[in-house]
This record gives C-alpha cells, sequence and structure tokens, in this order.
C-alpha cells in the first residue's frame, strides 16, 4: 500500500474501518489505551490521538491494548497480559517485581518475562517507564512543577526519570556506535521558518532533526552520522508518520503552532541522554544556564559537559537544547548556528508575553 496520511488514517477511526487493521493502531492520551481502527470505543478527539505502526511502538510510548478490540494477536494469555499492563499502570509508585507480576498472570517470573516481551515488544519494565514518562510528560502539560510530576508520575527521585533505563528505548548504543547497520531509517526534507529541515526516524521514533541551508547539506549529515544504515526517503509504507510529524513541527517552527509530543529515538551516553531527558521539561519561554541544568540531573560540577551535551543533541527544537544559556545570559553556543537559536528564543518570549 502508499504511504497513509493523517486524513486517512483519521477516516479509517471514523468508519471503523477492518481494512485498515494492523496497518497502523491508534493511542488515546487521556486512557492510555492503544485500538485498531475498527474499534468499536467511544471516538476520541483529535487532539488526543496518537498514530503507531506496531504493537511494540505504542508500548514503548506507555500505552495499553484495548481489551474490546484487541489489537494483539496471540493466544488466550493476552488477555492475563493486559491485567499485567493494567496492574502496572495502576500501581507506578510500586516497586514490582516479575515474581508479584507472574501470579497476576499464572506465569513464572522467567514465563512472564519472555511472554510479555514476545507478545507486547517490551519488557515489564521498559513498559513501565514508558508509562511513568507519559504521566510525567501529561502533567508538565498540565502546568504542575517538574518535581511535582516526578513524583506524581512514580518515579520517586529526580535521577530516575533522567537515568540511565531510557536508554532500552530506541536505536540500542551497540548499534548507534556501528554506524547503524542494520537500521532503517526513514528521513523526508521540508522549508521551514529556520531554513532546510530534515527529519530521519527509526521504527522507534525520532533519530534526528537537523537544519541547514539546503537539502544535500542535510543529506551528508544524516550519512555522516548513519554511515551504515540503510536511508529511504519518507515515501515508505514503513513510515507513515514521518510526513505527519513534519507538517506538526514545520506548523511549530512556521505558525506558532505547538510543539508537537513526538516520540524520540535518543541515542548517546547515559549522561548526554539524562541531560535530553531533562531539557524536555523545560517549558516555552523559558531558559535556564548550562550550571542550573547541572544541578538538576545531580551533578552540579558539570556545567561544562552539560554544554557538551547540548551541543551533541541530534534532535533540534524537539529537544530543546536552545533553551540553555552561559550563565551570564549570553546565547553560548548552538549546533545549528546562532542565529537560529536567537529566532527560537525570541518567538517563544513573544508568544509567552503574549
Amino acid at each position: 500500500m502508499s504511504i497513509l496520511s493523517e486524513i486517512e488514517m483519521r477516516k479509517a477511526i471514523e468508519r471503523r474501518d477492518k481494512s485498515f487493521d494492523g496497518l497502523f493502531f491508534y493511542g488515546v492520551i487521556t486512557t492510555g489505551i492503544f485500538c485498531l481502527p475498527s474499534c468499536s470505543a467511544r471516538p476520541a478527539k483529535h487532539e488526543n490521538i496518537r498514530f503507531f505502526l506496531s504493537v511494540e511502538a505504542a508500548m514503548t510510548a506507555g500505552f495499553r491494548p484495548c481489551k474490546r478490540c484487541y489489537p494483539v494477536n496471540g493466544s488466550s494469555q493476552i488477555e492475563k497480559l493486559i491485567e499485567v499492563a493494567r496492574y502496572i499502570e495502576v500501581h507506578l509508585d510500586e516497586k514490582m517485581t516479575l515474581p508479584s507480576l507472574g501470579e497476576i498472570a499464572g506465569l513464572s517470573p522467567s514465563r512472564l518475562q519472555k511472554v510479555f516481551k514476545k507478545t507486547f515488544g517490551v519488557s515489564p519494565k521498559v513498559y513501565q517507564d514508558a508509562v511513568r514518562m507519559r504521566h510525567f510528560k501529561h502533567s508538565l502539560k498540565k502546568g504542575d512543577g517538574v518535581t511535582d510530576a516526578i513524583y506524581s508520575a512514580g518515579f520517586g527521585s529526580i535521577s530516575r526519570v533522567y537515568g540511565e533505563s531510557t536508554r532500552n528505548i530506541g536505536m540500542t548504543p551497540k548499534v548507534y556506535r556501528a554506524g547503524g547497520a542494520g537500521e532503517v531509517i526513514n528521513y523526508a526534507c521540508r522549508n521551514t521558518a529556520l531554513g532546510f529541515m530534515m527529519m530521519a526516524a527509526t521504527d522507534k521514533g525520532i533519530c534526528s532533526v537537523q537544519f541547514a541551508d539546503n537539502e544535500s547539506a542535510l543529506l551528508s549529515l544524516l550519512r555522516a552520522e548513519f554511515p551504515k544504515a540503510e536511508l529511504i526517503i519518507s515515501a515508505s509504507q514503513k513510515a507513515p508518520e514521518l510526513d505527519i510529524w513534519m507538517e506538526a513541527l514545520d506548523q511549530h517552527l512556521s505558525q506558532g503552532a505547538p510543539r508537537p509530543d513526538l516520540p524520540l529515538d535518543m541515542r548517546g551516553t547515559a549522561f548526554q541522554i539524562k541531560v535530553w531527558q531533562f531539557l524536555l521539561s523545560i517549558k516555552e519561554g523559558e531558559v535556564l544556564s548550562y550550571g542550573e541544568v547541572a544541578e538538576q540531573v545531580d551533578n552540579p560540577k558539570a556545567a561544562r559537559a552539560v554544554g557538551t551535551a547540548c551541543g551533541k543533541n541530534p534532535i533540534g527544537v524537539l529537544i530543546p537544547c536552545h533553551r540553555v544559556l552561559r550563565s551570564d545570559g549570553g546565547l553560548g553556543g548552538y549546533r545549528w548556528g546562532l542565529e537560529r537559536k536567537r529566532t527560537l528564543l525570541d518567538k517563544e518570549r513573544r508568544k509567552r508575553s503574549q
């Protein structure tokens, strides 16, 4: 089939069209559930819907399978595994063990781990972290403070939000070090208010958002970062979301629409990912110094390392490293040029003052 547009997917959901079942799934952020297009559940508001290509992608984003349409193929164990997922979501602030979760499904700890991951594509621990992150981001959007959002999501401490557990979501460090060998990366380019932009994504999420003066320069940057990956322009049936994501980010840059909440495939050192995760919590119109970020990630002497992590950020704007300045208020550096950083900050300040 040809690439699906957002309009086509929304129409398929409205019609409850079974012919689209398995081609994509949709999650509802207010319920935490993902469904088949043909699901008979009450229609969700457009702004609360997220699209996914696979069960694994939906589970990695912290959504559990619907018990009405059963979007997961499998045996009679599926319902019990959904109960385990539901239990994890309801008890986010509790420390869970495989033996206790195994009792819910009537499986041994090792068997639960194997079956859960085979069915959903992620382990129970990865799913718990994903659900916590979904709750954390939702709390921030409601206007809760960072600390309140952290504890209400069940993390227990700041370090656990920005810790190493996020490394198991997305391209593994081993694959990244190998130049993306064996990975398929879809990409697309668009002319925006910041010049030419390229977005690239694996099947887990966006792995790169770069800016340059022309498309050939952007493609060279992507090839340099992933020299052994298979790069495919976005007219591919494997990435119908990419055009939707590009349009959403372009509207943010060019028309002042809200910054889209999109799945990210981050690769880097443990410290870099810790910094990038924290940057996601800095609200539009706010800025922090490199030293302040270092303090927030529990490493107050690492201001210089924070600056390096910001400079290594491969996902521009969606990971808002432009909101970090020098302690004297100077712009500091920016991977895509100081003029672009200044433009982003000026737009955000004007929008916040309106």
